[in-house]
């Protein structure tokens, strides 16, 4: 056992340059060889004959020394061998901070066992304890996925002369509801709350509506709704969001415009992502007229519609074939000062171009090119094609030279669409053998194929107008 401990005190003395560490070590070497420390004794000073009387001179009679020396270690089986060492020595007591910072160090680290092993000393000594610790230790369980450990901390936490707090609660119920499994644990440990002086609050509410929501138990998540306005607890717009959001996916989307109403009526103002979740649903249902009648709303409630809220109404239109009143939503955006962005205008130029409105998805195709963004190819090719297929072909070339303009690159099946159209069936076959030399003799890996497109318009607009003469 001696060799053991001074080969540990060796090694901490090599491993560590701490001035106060050599000095422990020092003394922990002379106190445990008897006979050495009896000859230094008497050679240093003959008078000190009792150890007791030599721990006022050095490191280990000192917790605050102990604490620094043990705060300061990176290693924290270093610093749990030098609380083991300190706690040998006759009439030494570990201060509160110590035991503190030793078990954090451990805790940290993932070396539970010795953790679990300093706070039944701590227990022993019945330190008054600070809700720090156990709120650390909570989490630290949470991080290392064990939340039955972190349920235990908190029914613990009385036996350290400590008392619970709403904090403590809310952390362990946010790791236990990240479990499936720890739902019903969850729900008791809630319910006994009261009893270790605890009393839930509205985060405590929160967490185990959204849980229950989550489960598919929206009775459970209502009870506790209800249950909050009896406890003095009042909900907030997250308690709202969190039934609505519940209601919607579950397609009860009257039941979530009720709650709405009910929180309007009760002087809440809504944020923004439940009233998106509201505008998705009701799109998704189909009910279009509500979801632009709550789009109306929203700027009189207080809550100005964004981007995302404009443009879930526009997609919902056009899916539903009502691009025409999609156009009327972009205005809109514009009076309220919401720019359409790269989403709505490509959303609005498909719809327009699925219910054959060409004229209006090229005007609105253009004005897109003209703000920097750019059309998608299907977009683009599903606009000429449209054009092509009613016989509108010197529009369809228009609209694929704005494209070149713009430089924007045309799919190839765009091409292989424009090219039949202009040209006689017995002209295609020569017109690829053509194209085929040209890129052959013209392109380099110095052109760029946007102007190599641009030449080929020019080429097509020139076969149309020789077309057009001959006729």
């Amino acid at each position: 056992m001696q060799k053991f401990v001074l080969y540990s005190c060796n090694s901490l003395l090599h491993t560590t340059k701490s001035p106060l560490l050599s000095s422990f070590t020092h003394h922990f070497h002379t106190s445990i060889h008897p006979l050495n420390n009896h000859q230094q004794s008497q050679t240093l000073n003959p008078q000190i004959n009792n150890p007791e009387l030599l721990f006022p001179q050095t490191l280990i009679s000192s917790p605050s020394k102990i604490h620094k020396l043990i705060s300061s270690q990176s290693d924290p089986l270093l610093a749990k061998e030098i609380f083991d060492l300190a706690s040998q020595q006759p009439n030494f007591r570990h201060s509160y901070p110590t035991f503190h910072s030793l078990i954090i160090k451990l805790g940290n680290s993932r070396h539970f066992s010795f953790m679990e092993d300093v706070l039944t000393q701590l227990k022993r000594h019945r330190f008054p304890t600070t809700p720090g610790l156990f709120s650390r230790l909570i989490c630290i369980y949470g991080d290392a996925h064990l939340p039955q450990k972190a349920l235990n901390v908190f029914y613990s936490i009385v036996q350290y002369n400590c008392k619970p707090t709403s904090k403590h609660l809310n952390h362990v119920l946010a790791i236990l509801l990240a479990h499936r499994s720890f739902l019903r644990p969850a729900y008791d440990v809630f319910r006994v709350a009261h009893k270790y002086g605890v009393n839930p609050n509205l985060k405590s509410y929160n967490l185990l509506m959204k849980a229950f929501c989550y489960n598919d138990q929206i009775s459970v998540a209502y009870k506790l709704f209800n249950e909050m306005f009896k406890r003095d607890v009042m909900p907030d717009v997250e308690s709202y969001r969190i039934l609505m959001q519940a209601l919607c996916r579950k397609s009860q989307v009257p039941k979530a415009v009720d709650l709405l109403d009910d929180m309007l009526n009760k002087g809440f103002v809504p944020d923004t992502l439940s009233y998106t979740t509201l505008l998705n649903s009701l799109c998704r249902k189909k009910n279009l007229r509500e979801a632009y009648k709550l789009l109306c709303r929203m700027k009189v409630k207080g809550c100005n519609p964004n981007i995302t809220h404009y443009n879930t109404v526009v997609l919902g239109l056009c899916r539903e074939g009502r691009a025409f009143d999609a156009i009327k939503v972009l205005d809109d955006m514009h009076l309220n000062g919401c720019l359409p962005n790269l989403e709505s205008y490509r959303t609005l130029v498909g719809g327009l171009v699925d219910q054959g409105m060409y004229d209006e998805a090229r005007r609105f195709m253009k004005k897109m090119m003209l703000k920097g963004f750019s059309p998608h190819f299907s977009i683009a090719h599903g606009l000429i094609t449209g054009l092509c297929n009613v016989g509108r072909v010197d529009d369809a070339c228009e609209v694929l030279g704005e494209l070149l303009s713009h430089g924007e690159i045309p799919h190839v099946g765009t091409w292989e669409e424009v090219v039949p159209k202009i040209f006689d069936v017995e002209e295609v076959d020569r017109l690829d053998q053509r194209l085929d030399e040209a890129m052959k003799g013209k392109i380099t890996p110095h052109t760029r194929i946007v102007e190599a497109g641009v030449a080929l318009e020019e080429y097509l607009i020139n076969k149309i107008w020789a077309k057009s003469r001959n006729a």
